[in-house]
């Protein structure tokens, strides 16, 4: 099965991450690019963790994931060794309106992470659905240096345009040409 892409809206969700490892610290910096509504649960926490976790100011709840800690959260992220918990949670969350992301065990997973650039307001996403993470990772790598450079402020520009011109054909047709100017001045 191959999974839907989409681009979620994290401004008014709130996230959970079980876990404090290196695998949790992955999850997080992705997250932080999007949230700072992020709660964490775990026993024990990786430097690089705890720093992340200082550095954002997340919550954080040293201790063990207890049946319960999922209740108010819209997200959750499994992100420990333990197998049975992410079943667990998993299970837990089902007719709650959770959506659930179990680290490498897509058998638990609502969602699941993708491989992404982002570059102020632009984010390109590349899954492979779960089969192989290497595979999104190296080709996300390679369509990383195909990005113009300049991109992050020309998209701040068009912005601010669609805010200023009313809607409609010549918008759309005066838009089509800027984007297409700055692709062959780029690519020249």
């Amino acid at each position: 099965m191959s999974y839907f892409p989409a681009f979620l809206d994290f401004s008014n969700k709130k996230i959970l991450v079980v876990g404090g490892g290196k695998i949790a610290t992955e999850k997080l910096e992705k997250l932080t690019d999007f949230t700072k509504e992020i709660t964490v649960i775990a026993k024990e926490l990786s430097r690089e963790c705890h720093d992340l976790i200082g550095n954002h100011c997340l919550t954080l709840y040293n201790r063990a994931y207890k049946k319960g800690d999922i209740d108010g959260f819209d997200i959750v992220i499994v992100a420990t060794d333990d197998i049975k918990m992410h079943e667990a949670i998993f299970k837990e969350s089902r007719g709650k309106n959770i959506l659930v992301n179990s680290v490498d065990n897509t058998d638990y997973c609502d969602f699941i992470f993708p491989s992404y650039i982002k570059r102020g307001d632009l984010t390109v996403a590349f899954s492979t659905s779960g089969a192989s993470p290497a595979f999104a990772k190296h080709l996300r790598r390679y369509f990383e240096n195909l990005i113009p450079d300049g991109v992050e402020e020309f998209l701040v520009k068009l912005k601010n345009l669609r805010k200023e011109l009313p809607k409609g054909k010549e918008r759309m047709e005066y838009f089509e040409k800027l984007v297409s100017d700055f692709f062959k001045e780029k690519f020249k």
